[in-house]
């Protein structure tokens, strides 16, 4: 049995030798599929990712903490009781910071800020503006360019130097005809030396009077250290701030673009450190998981006291996932029809291959070969002419996605499933479509076949 088998394999290799033109031919369509596919791919999942990390620069991973205080609604009677329980908490400080840091993994990124309203004085010209004290972080997770200048330092950061970055509209309405970069301008009480212009940011008059968008190139951005140690720190206790702690009986998560009737808050006074606390996860599915983490931590932190609320970007992870979804269609509908074509060609001219060598077929059974030995020898061509296709589809379509990689400058993402998957499918396609050409030659009349002319 097993000599029949290689007898067989031998013929069919001598065949594929002997007529190399028309082995040429018919693994030209696996050859062609297999490089589309993969290159095809290539460029779409480089594509897929480059979009994705567009979608993550608008905040997909990004978890926002808040300040908060609730309203709150109960009866008289229950609110002179009420007021004997009233517990402290801390508010939203750079301990917690510290905190999250060291206790939740997959967090990339954190960013702090607070944002105090202002005025800037320069030449004798006074705007109101917003005095954001930040970190370097938070440029890179707003996706923040520099026009000119340089970014804070560890030492501005450390010892709260009194330096800061402006908006570039503040450049042009203070700067218009000079480099602001190392000249001086107060901010609120405070002298700052400008280190920084910010690339502009285009918002829209229309938007920031509609939607309440804030104007980034209004503002000035200081280190978090010089606004606490400068300007506001309202984590010290001051005669001044010494008032009742307002009371707070249950937080809120947030889901933006969902359900917010429960997120209106009543006024009060803000007495937590920080205004707002950024935190970019590292993988989009721990979102939820992490930001129940950092209810949990923060309420232990604030004494049972949920003075804050998380926002979890519901709309953007929506449209990443359903982004994700259309790639995979698209890119998995590439790869079907591309490898369907190949295997339709193999299967046309392995048919005409039977009519070719119909004289052949009907000598080799008439000297004594089986229906099943010329099915295995067209069996077998198939499947070396697909699998020597599959490889050099393979080659060529690593070399596309490379080449289309440098000349056009589109990144692409060569997979290690992509090559196996085509290469596998290439294989499978060539038995599949080789069986009905085997089967017709296995079929022929040996008389018949030897007349055939």
């Amino acid at each position: 049995m097993k000599e029949r088998l290689f007898a067989n394999l031998y013929i069919a290799i001598d065949a594929v030798i002997a007529n190399k033109l028309r082995s040429l031919l018919t693994a030209l369509g696996i050859i062609f599929g297999v490089a589309a596919v993969i290159a095809m791919l290539a460029i779409g999942n480089g594509a897929q990712q480059e979009i994705l990390e567009q979608i993550k620069l608008v905040g997909v991973n990004n978890i926002v903490i808040k300040p908060i205080v609730e309203q709150e609604e109960q009866k008289i009677e229950e609110a002179s009781a009420e007021k004997e329980k009233k517990k402290f908490s801390p508010g939203l400080t750079v301990r917690d910071v510290h905190s999250i840091m060291e206790t939740i993994p997959g967090i990339s990124k954190m960013s702090p800020e607070i944002i105090l309203e202002s005025t800037i004085i320069k030449s004798g010209i006074r705007r109101s503006a917003k005095l954001v004290g930040v970190e370097p972080v938070y440029f890179d997770i707003y996706n923040f360019e520099l026009s000119d200048g340089s970014m804070f330092t560890p030492e501005h950061l450390k010892i709260g130097a009194p330096v800061c970055i402006i908006g570039n509209s503040i450049k042009t309405k203070f700067f218009p005809t000079e480099n602001p970069v190392g000249k001086s301008i107060k901010v609120g009480p405070n002298w700052l030396t400008i280190i920084g212009v910010m690339k502009e940011r285009y918002v829209s008059e229309s938007s920031i009077a509609k939607l309440g968008i804030r104007d980034f190139n209004m503002d000035v951005y200081a280190p978090l250290q010089t606004v606490l140690i400068r300007y506001k720190n309202r984590d010290l206790v001051t005669q001044n701030s010494i008032s009742p702690t307002p009371n707070f009986s249950r937080g809120r998560i947030i889901i933006i673009g969902g359900d917010d009737s429960q997120n209106d808050s009543g006024p009060a006074v803000n007495y937590h450190q920080l205004d707002r606390l950024v935190i970019q996860v590292d993988k989009t599915t721990m979102l939820t998981p992490t930001a129940e983490i950092l209810s949990r931590l923060l309420q232990r932190r604030h004494y049972g006291v949920v003075d804050y609320e998380i926002e979890i970007p519901e709309l953007l992870l929506k449209q990443q996932q359903r982004t994700n979804d259309i790639f995979n269609y698209v890119l998995g509908a590439i790869a079907g029809i591309s490898l369907l074509v190949g295997g339709i060609g193999i299967m046309n001219i392995m048919l005409a291959s039977v009519l070719e060598r119909i004289k052949e077929i009907g000598l080799r059974l008439a000297i004594g070969a089986q229906k099943n030995d010329i099915v295995q020898q067209f069996l077998f061509e198939a499947v070396m002419i697909s699998v020597s296709g599959g490889i050099i589809g393979v080659i060529l379509g690593v070399t596309l996605a490379m080449l289309v990689s440098s000349f056009a400058n589109i990144p692409t993402v060569i997979s290690f499933t992509s090559i196996i998957l085509s290469f596998g499918v290439a294989a499978t396609v060539g038995l599949i479509f080789g069986i009905a050409p085997a089967r017709k030659a296995a079929m022929q009349d040996p008389i018949t076949s030897l007349r055939y002319e």
